[in-house]
């Protein structure tokens, strides 16, 4: 199965060259824990970072900088790591646990930015197989005593 079913293709984006103060206030208004940091290139808009709600707290509030001044392209993570629509879940799931991260941009074959995959939509189906794998069971154990009493 590839990642197409399964990543998020609502995702909020911010300019580099924002305040971390905004990012904040964007994490709040839709109830987010990460922010994908992007470029507009040609009309096309590229992922070049992530910022998340750990982020602001490690590199902002707890070293006391001036919110309104540091901007999201002063906190991201020099590296961005993107994922293809066409990437299996498996490769996914390898990836985050490779670079220990928990989201991660999908990019249409351009590079350009069309969603998002998060830990929490792997959960969310890892969760839904081992259910219908469950399922299974009970049904098999019930047949069993329907058909040998």
């Amino acid at each position: 199965m590839t990642i197409r079913e399964i990543f998020n293709r609502e995702m909020i984006t911010i300019q580099r060259d924002a305040t971390v103060l905004e990012a904040a206030k964007l994490m709040r208004k839709f109830h987010v824990g990460a922010i994908i940091v992007i470029d507009n290139i040609n009309g096309r808009t590229i992922p070049v970072g992530v910022v998340t709600d750990r982020d602001l707290v490690v590199e902002v509030l707890a070293t006391e900088l001036d919110e309104a001044v540091i901007t999201v392209g002063d906190i991201m993570a020099a590296e961005v790591f993107t994922l293809k629509e066409s990437t299996s879940t498996f490769e996914a799931i390898q990836l985050m646990r490779r670079k220990t991260i928990r989201r991660l941009p999908v990019v249409d074959e351009d590079g350009e930015l069309i969603g998002i995959l998060t830990l929490d939509d792997i959960l969310e189906l890892l969760s839904e197989e081992l259910l219908d794998l469950a399922k299974l069971v009970r049904y098999e154990q019930k047949k069993e005593i329907r058909h040998r009493p």
